[in-house]
C-alpha cells in the first residue's frame, strides 16, 4: 500500500481503562478501518510511530442498538487493533 493509505488506515487510539492497563504490558489498542488486516496494520503502525511490531490482533466490535426517544436505531460497526509492541519501543499517546 502506498503510505497516504497507511495513514489513513489507523483512526484513533481507544483510551479506556483496559486500554491504559495494557500500554503497561507494550499493548496499544487503536480504532482502525473496516478494510484493515492485520498485515496492513502493522505497516500502518511501524510507519507513524517508527517502532517495530511484535504481534496483532484484530476484532470486530457490533454497534449497540439504541432508543432516541420513540425511535429505534443503531450504532454503527468498528474495528478494534490490539497491537503488542518489540520489546525496547513503547508509544507515547499521552502528549501534553
Amino acid at each position: 500500500m502506498k503510505q497516504q493509505e497507511l495513514t489513513k488506515l489507523i483512526i484513533a487510539p481507544v483510551v479506556s481503562e483496559k486500554s491504559t492497563m495494557l500500554a503497561e504490558q507494550n499493548k496499544y489498542v487503536f480504532k482502525v478501518r473496516k478494510t484493515a488486516n492485520k498485515k496492513t496494520i502493522k505497516q500502518a503502525v511501524e510507519l507513524m510511530f517508527s517502532v517495530e511490531v511484535d504481534s496483532i490482533h484484530v476484532l470486530n466490535v457490533k454497534g449497540k442498538t439504541k432508543r432516541y426517544g420513540r425511535f429505534i436505531g443503531s450504532r454503527s460497526d468498528w474495528k478494534k487493533a490490539y497491537v503488542k509492541l518489540k520489546a525496547g519501543h513503547n508509544i507515547d499517546l499521552v502528549v501534553a
